[in-house]
């Protein structure tokens, strides 16, 4: 029965501290000299700041707007910090070459939809209509109705097919 409850919760939730974390050490690793930056793993990073956060859990659409709204305003410094700190940690910890752990086949099926949700700006998706919003996404865009954004832009804003350098 917890096994069940497990999935359930993990099918029905995100935690948007997640999102708002790896994004920060993606923005702090990029900004390291590279011999150093080379030698951080990302997510030994991630784990460790996370660890040090508080959980944004989300179960609808509305919920999931305010947590990342909440993250990027109320708790944008304490991110940074937990972050730089991470940062630092892992390159001391001499527990380093520990055999890491691996749920590629357990998780990626989850971030990558995660991933997907976020970049075609549809909470309600799922594996069973991808096709179908990728489609519609794809049409949109031909129509030069652009309604995805890029997770790499820092402001977060809908995609302007106007600015972008390909269109010009």
């Amino acid at each position: 029965m917890k096994q069940l409850q497990q999935d359930e919760f993990a099918k029905t939730s995100r935690n948007a501290m997640e999102i708002l974390v790896v994004e920060e050490v993606e923005k702090q690793v990029q900004s390291l000299p590279s011999r150093i930056a080379k030698s951080i793993k990302a997510s030994e990073v991630t784990a460790y700041a996370l660890n040090r956060l508080p959980g944004l859990y989300a179960t609808s659409k509305r919920g999931w707007q305010r947590q990342l709204n909440r993250g990027r305003t109320e708790l944008y410094d304490r991110i940074t910090v937990a972050v730089r700190q991470a940062i630092v940690a892992v390159q001391r910890d001499p527990l380093r070459s520990d055999t890491p752990l691996s749920f590629d086949d357990e998780n990626g099926s989850v971030v990558a939809l995660q991933k997907l949700k976020i970049l075609l700006q549809c909470e309600d998706l799922t594996w069973e209509n991808l096709a179908d919003v990728v489609e519609e996404s794809l049409l949109d865009t031909l129509r030069g109705k652009i309604t995805w954004h890029t997770s790499r832009r820092l402001d977060h804003e809908i995609f302007n097919w106007n600015e972008h350098p390909h269109h010009q």
